[in-house]
């Protein structure tokens, strides 16, 4: 129990190190702090009545635990914002050290056909069991409802004003309070002399308002590619047709790289999507052309291209122009040519965003070159440490927000259990 500092010992030589944020980077600098070097108090405290909130609906509830990218460069790749800084924290720990981590602790992991790595369980509560079950065995003190209202850096270290009314001394302090969705959620950082970069939502989806689209709510492209001409943006992913517009992984991705420049645009702005990317325009040209020889009887409707969903073929011939009764024999060049439009440089007028409340992701936070990736330690504010998404860090989907949680908060916990 980490003590009030009136009551106590004066000649206690134990280090007191303290952690705020109770999430995925805040749970992992704690647990490896204390298992690295026993002696020191190590206290994580949380503000709400829940540790591992993000973790536990991340994924659909089944957690996203990383990817199985693992090599440094790489791995670095998936990060708009972060991306240079995070290539030295890789080659520490990576996602191959994240999923032994977990295994060596009796977490059975899988790994999906794209990439994401999940607990065999499809649970997130087998991840949140074992971060709780390894900070209770590394002796960690877990403190839920107990915010940090104000930090004071004193010459031997830090006095923190809690929600709960206290006050207490620590030689070491770590922030790992989570995205800056306001620049208030970073207040203690720049009370202790950052500076945030101002936060604005990454991985949101797209509102479309385009009828024909609301009728095909569900219907799902395994591949698309996505592009914000404009703003010099493309991606490529799985894409996911909502009541309100576009989502699935292509959708986040280009969300994530376009962040800043998106939110300048106030989320409007024309989407470009190409239905079907494996075809060059020439290759789809033929393909039609194959489809009037050997169909020329069949009406060009119900005449769909796979992978593209019959229903939805039938919207993009549609809105291409051409009307329900034509048959392939009777479809001109002008249509041909419309069709092939359609189907590869489709314009679509984007009009606002839609965000999970609980679990989006946030571009900005304390800026980077304000902190030293080697340790996570602040360099205008020596004892103080950071990790997870209060830095200014994002990754696009897939795991790779928890694996700079996990990266930065590994990297945090050995620095200031070796430095105690």
């Amino acid at each position: 129990m980490i003590d009030n500092p009136s009551n106590a010992d004066s000649n206690a030589r134990h280090t007191r190190i303290v952690v705020v944020g109770g999430g995925a980077a805040g749970f992992f600098a704690a647990i490896t702090c204390a298992e690295t070097n026993p002696d020191p108090q190590v206290a994580l405290l949380e503000k709400t009545a829940h540790f591992l909130s993000k973790v536990r609906i991340s994924g659909g509830g089944r957690c996203n635990v990383t990817n199985r990218t693992s090599e440094p460069k790489e791995l670095s790749r998936n990060y708009p914002r972060g991306r240079s800084a995070l290539v030295g924290p890789f080659h520490t720990f990576t996602s191959r050290d994240t999923t032994e981590w977990f295994e060596s602790r009796g977490v059975r992991l899988k790994v999906e056909a794209d990439g994401r790595v999940f607990p065999t369980t499809d649970s997130s509560q087998t991840i949140i069991d074992c971060l709780t079950q390894a900070a209770q065995r590394a002796g960690v003190e877990l403190r839920t409802n107990c915010g940090v209202n104000n930090a004071k850096k004193l010459d031997d270290g830090f006095e923190l004003e809690l929600s709960t009314g206290e006050r207490m001394r620590c030689d070491k302090l770590m922030l790992a309070t989570g995205g800056c969705r306001t620049p208030s959620a970073g207040q203690l950082a720049v009370a202790l002399g950052h500076t945030l970069e101002p936060p604005v939502p990454s991985l949101f989806t797209f509102h479309v308002g385009v009828p024909w689209m609301r009728e095909l709510a569900g219907i799902s492209v395994p591949m698309v590619q996505v592009a914000v001409p404009t703003a010099k943006l493309k991606e490529q992913g799985p894409l996911l047709i909502t009541h309100s517009g576009l989502s699935g992984p292509g959708i986040l991705r280009l969300s994530a790289w376009g962040a800043r420049v998106l939110h300048e645009a106030d989320y409007k702005f024309s989407l470009q999507v190409n239905w079907l990317p494996q075809f060059s325009a020439d290759s789809l040209a033929q393909q039609l052309e194959t489809q009037r020889k050997n169909s020329p009887s069949r009406l060009v409707v119900n005449s769909p291209i796979p992978p593209l969903a019959a229903r939805l073929w039938e919207a993009l011939v549609l809105t291409a122009e051409i009307a329900r009764e034509t048959r392939w024999a009777d479809l001109s060049a002008a249509a041909r040519h419309r069709l092939i439009q359609q189907l590869t440089r489709m314009e679509l007028p984007v009009h606002g965003k839609s965000l999970n409340a609980d679990e989006f992701v946030t571009c900005g936070g304390v800026r980077l070159s304000e902190v030293n990736f080697k340790t996570m330690e602040s360099k205008v504010c020596a004892g103080l440490y950071f990790g997870g998404e209060l830095l200014d860090i994002d990754g696009i989907t897939g795991g790779f927000n928890f694996q700079s949680a996990w990266t930065t908060g590994w990297l945090a916990g050995k620095a200031m259990a070796e430095r105690s």
